[in-house]
């Protein structure tokens, strides 16, 4: 068979313990080969673990989960992969125990979104699956040949099912689809970079510390230990000499039992085996034993180099140099950790030139019952499209004003690849969306450029939702209340406001028409708040935007109360809902109404008393107007439940509006 040349590589999870050598092997001995690397920085990666390679030009790091689709297929387009080698996996047995749908999630999900975005592609011409060799199961005690590449697949755990699951996905996907797929299954790897939850790293940090090594059961359990630089040969010979369609054992036939791995390292560090080995409670199920029969892979031309005294002298002197490479550890050196895994991960920043700085803590956290405690929340960051909207330029100097890191996207919301751009960027922790087409001077002007207002008002919001529900975040939609008309039973004057569950009923003027079509269609994301903003008015009497600037400059105006939203105490309200993680439809005025001539006569009192105005009916009005506008009132009972210190709309406009604007 002639040798396999890639070109651009994706590896997934490649900030982990074994990606991060394969990576760096890959990029130091083939400067021809684009090395592009895709990892969430879940607690148990580090960005450290790809120092060698940082500075390489033919290296690249992007931060993303691939569980996301929309960033896996931008990725693979934009970076023309042709080969991914995927390693992202939740791995440690103890953690599936107790959270085992995040191991179905990131296992099994992430890895169909990764083969779903390589069959829409059509480009990928290798797709290597890493999994592991306890999807064979229990190996029997008196066996003398290892399970072989064809040997049923009995995995015992949450964690080596759900790799199992994911090996059928990958092998259909070759099946059905002529996806060219290798998948790889191999034996415990140890090694520099791993982290301290695995039963070698964790050993000897607690033997550096002088703690006892806890051991599970009775220590008899025997597995099979592979170097973490042999391992990452293997894969450099599976990827340029392993057949399409295959499966590669990569293993060892020497094997250790769990108590002798204690011992060797009592022994290195001159502790006493019989006082400082602890035995603990084993785990639900243990497998006693893991054998492969590695031959296969022989045949390539690959074999172990590195023996198991060599290799853990080298892993010992390598944690004794780096004691805080992974930072606070300690959650993860309890004998039975429980890891909460963290979506979006922890970024573990280093340098070459301060490797000894005291590095960010992994932010581990271990449930006790004793604990009260919630995690630190992280950072915000906002990303805020509609820049030079009126709402948009509130939000960014607001978010300037409480010192709250954003940016203004800069790609269009139809455009799926320019929003993956800016998330990819800047890496938010909310989206705003204030962008939308409401027409200049007003909404008439939406009746003659119907495709532009769908294209941003509908087409846009819909686009950026699905793209930030794909990322996990959430987004802050601005959306408007003219959806509604008094009616039968929400007639003028009687205090019956409209709610959030209620359906339109005004489709008077286009624009409104696709604000309640996008509203409607909105509501299946679970990652959006959509608030509805009405007759926006704020302290800026010298914006067009503000309708009391509007009404002040028309000789006539109908007189209708209606709800409407002060901006000025509302767009804080909606920086604190996205701090609050709200989602949902909310209806987001003031509560009560106010009528054109009652802010009329607050203007003339507060600002002009020369000031005179005249009224014209509906009817008079519609002479004058393209498209009927939109007359309520909105229940805004939910949101004052949220927020008991919201004024109501006389008082709002009364302190924020015509108090700070009142001529003297």
């Amino acid at each position: 068979m002639a040798a396999y040349t890639p070109k651009n590589i994706l590896i997934t999870g490649a900030a982990g313990f074994i990606a991060s050598h394969v990576a760096n092997r890959l990029v130091r001995s083939y400067p021809d080969y684009k090395i592009v690397v895709l990892d969430k920085l879940d607690y148990c990666s580090n960005l450290k673990n790809l120092l060698p390679s940082k500075s390489s030009p033919n290296f690249k790091f992007v931060k993303g989960d691939i569980g996301s689709a929309d960033l896996v297929n931008y990725l693979l387009i934009t970076e023309s992969i042709d080969t991914i080698m995927h390693f992202a996996a939740q791995t440690h047995v103890d953690n599936s125990f107790g959270n085992s749908f995040e191991f179905t999630k990131n296992n099994i999900y992430g890895t169909h979104v990764l083969l779903e975005a390589c069959k829409v592609t059509g480009q990928i011409r290798r797709f290597i699956h890493v999994s592991t060799d306890e999807v064979y199961g229990e190996t029997d005690e008196d066996a003398v040949v290892g399970n072989h590449e064809a040997s049923q697949l009995l995995p015992t755990n949450p964690y080596s099912a759900t790799k199992a699951g994911a090996e059928m996905l990958v092998m259909a996907y070759g099946r059905s689809y002529g996806l060219p797929v290798i998948t790889t299954r191999g034996n415990n790897v140890y090694g520099p970079n791993q982290f301290p939850e695995k039963l070698i790293p964790k050993f000897i940090l607690l033997a550096m510390q002088g703690k006892p090594l806890p051991i599970h059961g009775d220590g008899s359990n025997v597995r099979s230990y592979l170097y973490c630089e042999d391992v990452a040969e293997a894969f450099e010979v599976i990827l340029h000499r392993g057949e399409v369609g295959h499966v590669y054992n990569v293993g060892t036939k020497r094997e250790r039992r769990v108590i002798d791995v204690a011992k060797d390292i009592c022994r290195l560090f001159s502790m006493d085996a019989e006082t400082d080995i602890k035995f603990v409670d084993n785990r639900p199920f243990n497998d006693q034993r893991y054998f492969l029969d590695d031959q296969k892979l022989k045949n390539l031309g690959w074999s172990e180099r590195t023996t198991w005294e060599e290799g853990l002298k080298k892993t010992i002197e390598w944690y004794t140099k780096n004691p805080h490479w992974w930072g606070d550890v300690s959650g993860a050196l309890l004998p039975h950790p429980r890891m909460l895994m963290m979506p979006g991960g922890i970024e573990r920043h280093g340098s070459e030139d301060d490797k000894s700085a005291s590095y960010e803590s992994t932010k581990m956290f271990v449930p006790s019952s004793k604990s009260t405690g919630s995690p630190q929340k992280p950072t915000l960051k906002f990303l805020i499209y509609g820049r030079t909207g009126w709402i948009g330029g509130l939000l960014g100097k607001l978010c300037e004003k409480q010192g709250i890191p954003f940016e203004y996207g800069k790609g269009r919301l139809e455009n799926r690849s320019s929003l993956l751009a800016d998330i990819q960027s800047l890496k938010p922790t909310h989206v705003f969306n204030a962008a939308g087409v409401t027409g200049r001077p007003n909404v008439d002007w939406c009746e003659s450029h119907k495709a532009e207002t769908i294209r941003t008002n509908v087409a846009g919001t819909l686009t950026l939702a699905d793209v930030c529900r794909e990322l996990g975040i959430l987004v802050v939609n601005y959306a408007t209340g003219c959806i509604f008309e008094y009616d039968a039973a929400h007639p003028e004057g009687s205090g019956i406001g409209f709610k959030e569950e209620d359906k339109p009923n005004f489709t008077g003027s286009f624009y409104s028409k696709t604000k309640a079509m996008v509203e409607e269609l909105v509501k299946e994301f679970d990652n959006v708040c959509t608030l509805r903003v009405r007759m926006p008015i704020s302290s800026d009497l010298s914006n067009p935007r503000n309708f009391i600037t509007k009404i002040a400059r028309y000789e006539k105006v109908v007189n209708i109360p209606n709800s409407m939203t002060i901006l000025d105490e509302l767009i804080p309200i909606s920086i604190e809902m996205a701090k609050r993680n709200l989602r949902g439809i909310w209806n987001f005025t003031n509560p009560g109404v106010v009528s054109h001539n009652e802010i009329l006569e607050m203007y003339k009192n507060y600002i002009d008393p020369n000031f005179k105005w005249a009224n014209f009916t509906l009817e008079e009005q519609a002479k004058v107007i393209v498209a009927p506008r939109s007359n309520n009132e909105m229940d805004a009972s939910k949101l004052k439940k949220e927020f008991p210190e919201l004024l109501s709309i006389k008082e709002s406009l009364i302190k924020y509006v015509f108090e700070p604007n009142k001529k003297k």
